[in-house]
């Protein structure tokens, strides 16, 4: 039998060798996380001092803005602290730790979105049942529900990605632990692992995303029927962000990992992560706050 030697660390991307390139990257980097914290954290602490924001719709955004907080905070930080340090190393728990918290705030954000919308279809088709279905109780266990939809998927993502033996390499070609890249390093088949891998995603993605275009067709059949013009300009008001937000979510997340994956990281690859880790955090509170 082949010797095989257990990880203890995974080497993640250096961007360069060169340090002024590193303290650019550092610089780059930390300017896009302080303008999400701030964004994010600006909307957290606006909804929760103005009485007249307590509403479910900024219920979830509150949470929505949480989750952008968790997931850049789970791989940016990382990075720039590695940049700093001038090193590539990341713990075995680590990397576990940082794959299980990124899975779980994205299938949390995507669920978030999904009741999100049918929040907005509640508000446009049936205004007058919106207090009642909509009530406290059930804002709160449907928040609480997306949440636990994002552990049980992150959990399943994890345990079927580190189940796995690495004896390949330890180097990881990404700047935070990425699913594709680790597969890529199992001494062991993974065809098996990809695919379930594939299918649980496709399952969830393809169920909130029917679920959101249902929702929408109904609330923009709604829309037309309404007969003034500030009522299709309310309406479009609380809608359109929403759909921004999810159509930057979906496919920011569709291009890093819907495309083929490379032996070498490539520009595309790069971008990719960077498209889906850094920009949806960074975008949302200003698209929200416009």
């Amino acid at each position: 039998m082949s010797s095989q030697t257990t990880v203890t660390e995974f080497l993640l991307l250096d961007f360069s060798d060169i340090r002024e390139l590193q303290i650019l990257h550092l610089v780059i980097f930390l300017a896009a996380y302080l303008a999400a914290l701030m964004g994010n954290l600006l909307i957290i602490t606006i909804v929760t001092l103005n009485c007249e924001l307590h509403s479910p719709m900024f219920f979830f955004l509150i949470n929505l803005s949480i989750v952008d907080l968790g997931s850049i905070s789970v791989t940016v930080p990382k990075s720039m602290s590695n940049s700093l340090l001038n090193t590539r190393s990341i713990s075995y728990s680590g990397c576990v730790a940082q794959v299980f918290c990124l899975f779980c705030f994205l299938g949390a954000n995507l669920s978030l979105l999904t009741v999100m919308a049918y929040d907005r279809y509640i508000a446009v088709c049936k205004p007058l049942h919106y207090g009642i279905i909509m009530n406290r109780r059930a804002c709160i266990q449907m928040a609480a529900c997306s949440w636990t939809a994002g552990v049980i998927y992150s959990a399943l993502h994890t345990g079927n990605t580190f189940s796995l033996p690495f004896c390949h390499s330890n180097t990881i070609n990404q700047f935070f632990c990425e699913i594709p890249q680790l597969l890529k390093l199992s001494c062991s088949d993974t065809y098996c692992r990809e695919l379930a891998a594939l299918v649980l995603s496709m399952f969830l993605v393809l169920g909130c995303f029917v679920f959101i275009v249902v929702s929408y067709v109904q609330i923009f059949t709604a829309v037309w029927r309404i007969p003034s013009e500030q009522g299709h300009q309310k309406a479009f008001s609380t809608c359109i962000p929403h759909l921004i937000v999810v159509s930057l979510f979906l496919s920011t997340g569709g291009v890093a990992y819907l495309k083929p994956i490379s032996d070498s990281l490539s520009p595309l690859d790069l971008l990719a992560a960077v498209l889906y880790c850094v920009v949806p955090p960074l975008m949302n509170p200003v698209i929200y706050s416009m």
